[in-house]
């Protein structure tokens, strides 16, 4: 197991960004920057020997600055959407700001945790390789109530398991919804239509034209919407059903079938390279997003151009607009209580 630290950039303010690279036995290499918390590259051990990257991202710095995708970032305070800007919560308004469409709040906001350089607050080798971030997200930034302390850990496991862990306190009660951006495509280019996805997510949330969920919690049997069994993810994509043509494929928000702890809730498989990756998490909700909006006109690593509907993001979370459907989980982090949170990724040769 190994650990390596070096400088992915300088900020236009002069702070260094720093890369901290994981590996274990296997071959497997996660790397993460300190800006944005962001995870820009993960590899993993092919049958033939090789490694393949599995995440979209960019080669430099700039690109992370310049694109507006959240590539591999953790949002927050809120990731997704809080309709309208505002909430109201203990009988006080709050206005937050409006960064989509001028209409709503998407991921924390103009400059939310994705935008932020965090610190380093831990560093582990041996077995397991971690590295922890930290991030103070101050009273009234982009509008959210009370000071914020965060921390993620990305930990590497010799079985090709990699683990993030979030932590946060308050003082004052405020909505906190993590999650991590990653954009994942197993076959390593060309679109995720062919990837198999199997979810344990009998329901999904019905949300309006601006991803805004109406309250509904709706089954998927019958629907576009069930992916209960395998199927690959083009499938039923194009259907003719209005959930899916009002964000142009899926973004939607798909409530687990919860059993307890970090449980598992899906796997994606790419079927010529036989890659799999199995997915867990203590979280609720996880939203679907087959990146129907990527810019074409936008380049990655090694200079290639994304391409719509070329990678899938699995991002849990709390429901969208959690603080506006008091029957949803509640996103409400109180004084004296500590949001915990973990999802992992395991890697693996499928062999069909």
């Amino acid at each position: 197991m190994e650990m390596f630290r070096s400088i992915f950039g300088i900020l236009p303010d002069g702070r260094q960004v720093e890369l901290f690279s994981l590996k274990n036995q296997s071959g497997m290499q996660v790397d993460v920057i300190t800006y944005g918390a962001t995870l820009v590259r993960l590899l993993v051990p092919l049958r033939n020997g090789g490694r393949r990257d599995v995440i979209l991202g960019y080669d430099s710095l700039n690109g992370y600055l310049r694109g507006d995708s959240h590539q591999g970032a953790v949002v927050g305070r809120y990731a997704n959407r809080i309709a309208g800007g505002s909430y109201t919560h203990g009988g006080r308004t709050f206005f937050l700001t409006k960064n989509e469409k001028g209409i709503n709040t998407l991921h924390g906001g103009e400059n939310g945790f994705s935008r932020k350089l965090w610190s380093v607050s831990n560093v582990q080798e041996g077995e397991a390789p971690s590295v922890t971030l930290f991030y103070r997200s101050a009273d009234g930034e982009e509008g959210f109530p009370g000071n914020l302390e965060v921390w993620v850990q990305y930990t590497l496991q010799k079985d090709n398991t990699f683990v993030l862990d979030y932590r946060a306190v308050a003082d004052r009660e405020t909505p906190v919804n993590l999650t991590n951006h990653a954009y994942f495509n197993l076959a390593g280019g060309g679109t995720v239509e062919g990837h198999i996805l199997q979810m344990d997510a009998p329901c999904f949330t019905p949300a309006d034209e601006n991803g805004i969920p109406t309250g509904e919690i709706r089954p998927v049997q019958g629907t576009p919407m069930d992916f209960t069994m395998p199927k690959p993810i083009g499938r039923d994509i194009f259907q003719n059903y209005p959930p899916l043509r009002s964000v142009q494929g899926y973004d939607h928000n798909f409530v687990l079938e919860k059993r307890g702890g970090c449980t598992r809730f899906a796997e994606l498989y790419d079927p010529q390279s036989g890659l799999a990756m199995e997915t867990s998490t203590t979280m609720p909700g996880v939203q679907l997003y087959t990146a129907d909006f990527l810019n074409p006109m936008e380049t990655g690593k090694d200079g290639k151009p994304f391409v719509p509907r070329g990678a899938v993001c699995l991002e849990t979370q709390y429901f969208p607009d959690s603080v506006h459907h008091p029957h949803f989980p509640s996103p409400f982090l109180r004084v004296g209580e500590e949001f915990c949170a973990r999802t992992t990724y395991r890697f693996y040769d499928k062999g069909e």
